[in-house]
């Protein structure tokens, strides 16, 4: 799933936000189409990867049961991690709580499962609604510290939208997606 073009870095922080709100619009209007939840999370997933240079791995993992799944993904390489129990890593972590996890530093929080020997910053955002959990976006960086408030902000809106589609969906109701 890798993508050889990335666009480069948005120039200023209002640049930046103008970018986020971009990929808000395009995501409510993907999500309108009434396509997948599966082909949705995969478009958002590349979207993202390429969109955001500092995000250096994009996936959606799902709720089956006791595990997450791993339903999308982008990025430079597959991750091993295609299944996570619910009490293990980040992942587990923000699934089982409904919290977002932002680390600026993976290698001081015990709960980090390593994926890639690069990333250095995490933040895990669940796909929630009506305080129900369907999954979450797990996105790595392979920077300090990439993930500040305003992406916190911007994650939890596109992650509201996936929610909203991911409650439709006949897919994620047959997987028992979710808790």
């Amino acid at each position: 799933m890798a993508d050889v073009h990335r666009d480069e870095p948005a120039a200023g922080a209002a640049a930046l936000d103008d970018q986020r709100a971009r990929t808000l619009a395009w995501l409510r209007e993907e999500a309108a189409r009434g396509r997948g939840f599966r082909e949705l999370a995969q478009a958002v997933c590349s979207h993202l990867y390429r969109a955001y240079p500092h995000y250096s791995w994009v996936g959606v993992y799902m709720i089956e049961g006791d595990r997450l799944k791993l339903w999308a993904w982008d990025g430079p390489q597959p991750t091993q991690h295609v299944e996570i129990p619910l009490n293990a890593g980040l992942c587990g972590w923000a699934a089982s709580t409904g919290q977002l996890a932002n680390v600026p530093d993976v290698r001081k929080d015990p709960r980090y499962l390593q994926c890639f020997l690069s990333c250095q910053s995490e933040i895990v955002v669940p796909i929630a609604r009506g305080g129900k959990v369907y999954g979450e976006i797990d996105i790595d960086s392979d920077r300090l510290a990439a993930f500040g408030a305003e992406e916190e902000t911007f994650l939890q809106e596109a992650c509201a939208i996936l929610a909203e589609r991911a409650a439709a969906d006949a897919e994620v109701q047959a997987a028992g997606a979710g808790r």
